[in-house]
């Protein structure tokens, strides 16, 4: 069949299309002016002007790495966040002046007086969480990144339930995103127990209508603030290893008791207080769980900073190491300030171990850790392949006493684009169990070689150097 188009239409679709170009390069300009980096706004302005019929959808879904208004739901009339913020830090260290520009980070000091222990896989940190649900008598404040309808997804409900009905106040946060398949009648089961359960709602407000950019990737559950977790798990079985394609999940999580917990509920608090409006009456009065006890501060960062915060502690612990840096991750996108970081940490003589996955759950940000073997493996930053499974934890080891558990991965997205929480911890002994851990981590791995990539098709070597373009939002 013939299409014949009138003049009228060849108008319509003329001024359509000019509409369209101009649309691209005023967002390019946006970019520009906006963008954090000079790659990002590059690559942004030059997808807007050359290929703006698809440029301008993805720049209005993925184009921005700030979370606007989120700082202003943090400002309460009555000035809430301020007494809070000063509560928070009851017992600062009087050890951790190396550490100033970490606290600066955090707006918060060490504090003294806490105990710590790692939960080593998913079977001890959920034993560990369910312990603590069934002995919360006040509150329970649960969020999570990921929240699955499966086994352990069902029995962590039912805990949630039986403390619901022992009249304990539970607040339950989900990523809309991360917990995307989550069904309504899951939700509907706890908000009838007496739940208060809520997405963390990224795309609130008019700004934020069409992005899926920013994610809340933190996993955190404390109880009557006394006892919080943090870590790398989120509810769902291929965490307890059930997943045949990963097998062995090896990942990390940290029961934290004494001051910081307060910290760690001052994050949850903000977050709730974007979702609902509200913050629910919580604890703000913290004890030592031990004397000394370890230094530990919460470093909760995100889109919302005012700074790269996440960015930015991982360069201070670079900069930290004068003999030892450990990384653990199941991503591996840094940026060009965190690659000439690592390089100048190991021509220091920094012995640096960076412990990455074999296998892939997220494949463009898997090749896309294959364009970085150039700029890390001549200059002595040794990789590994953990091959017991699929590692993801988040963990870092800096010399022989500093250490940190949390959420962060080693990644653009969670250094700009993702809503982090981690544990830092200024202790020996703690530090050194952290070390016997990844010890043991890395004797189940085997190191990379640039024959990783130099022995690929042509095909591989082409999806690697499109992912890294893709590597400001993977």
């Amino acid at each position: 069949m013939e299409i014949k188009l009138t003049h009228d239409a060849l108008t319509l679709f003329g001024i359509g299309a000019v509409c369209c170009h101009l649309l691209g390069v005023a967002s390019a300009v946006q970019a520009i002016m906006r963008a954090r980096t000079s790659q990002g706004a590059t690559a942004w302005a030059v997808f807007l002007i050359s290929f703006p019929y698809l440029g301008l959808p993805l720049y209005w879904i993925f184009g921005r790495d700030r979370f606007r208004h989120y700082t202003v739901a943090r400002k309460w009339e009555d000035e809430k966040l301020l007494a809070i913020e000063r509560s928070v830090s009851p017992f600062p260290s009087s050890q951790t002046s190396a550490y100033r520009t970490l606290e600066n980070l955090a707006g918060m000091s060490f504090n003294e007086g806490n105990e710590a222990s790692l939960l080593v896989d998913g079977d001890a940190t959920f034993a560990a969480i369910f312990e603590t649900i069934d002995l919360a008598r006040d509150y329970l404040l649960i969020q999570f990144f990921i929240v699955k309808d499966d086994e352990l997804g069902r029995a962590f409900k039912s805990k949630v339930i039986d403390a619901a009905k022992r009249n304990v106040r539970v607040y339950f946060l989900f990523d809309e995103v991360g917990s995307h398949a989550l069904p309504k009648s899951y939700q509907q089961a706890l908000t009838t127990a007496g739940v208060e359960i809520r997405p963390f709602k990224t795309r609130k407000g008019p700004q934020n209508r069409f992005q899926v950019n920013f994610r809340n990737h933190r996993k955190i559950v404390i109880a009557d603030g006394k006892v919080a977790f943090v870590g790398g798990h989120n509810v769902g079985d291929e965490y307890l290893g059930k997943d045949p394609k990963f097998g062995h999940w090896r990942d990390t999580h940290v029961r934290l008791s004494g001051p910081t917990v307060g910290q760690v509920q001052l994050s949850f608090a903000e977050d709730w207080n974007w979702s609902a409006g509200s913050v629910p009456s919580l604890t703000w009065t913290f004890e030592k769980a031990t004397a000394p006890g370890m230094a530990v501060l919460a470093l909760p960062t995100g889109p919302a900073d005012d700074l790269d915060t996440c960015a930015l502690f991982f360069l201070e612990a670079i900069q930290l190491a004068k003999k030892r840096l450990w990384i653990t991750s199941p991503y591996f996108v840094p940026d060009l300030r965190i690659v000439s970081a690592l390089q100048l940490a190991a021509m220091r003589g920094v012995d640096i171990r960076i412990l990455i996955p074999s296998m892939a759950d997220h494949l463009f940000v898997y090749w896309a850790s294959f364009g970085f073997l150039k700029t890390t493996l001549p200059w002595n930053i040794k990789l590994f392949r953990y091959q017991g499974g699929f590692i993801h934890q988040k963990v870092l080891l800096v010399d022989d006493n500093f250490a940190s558990v949390g959420t962060a991965n080693f990644d653009n997205r969670s250094f700009r684009l993702n809503f982090e929480i981690s544990l830092l911890f200024a202790d020996r002994g703690f530090a050194s169990e952290v070390e016997k851990m990844l010890v043991a981590d890395f004797s189940r791995a085997l190191p990379v070689t640039m024959a990783e990539y130099d022995d690929q098709p042509i095909y591989f070597r082409a999806a690697v150097h499109f992912s890294c373009l893709l590597a400001p939002i993977l």
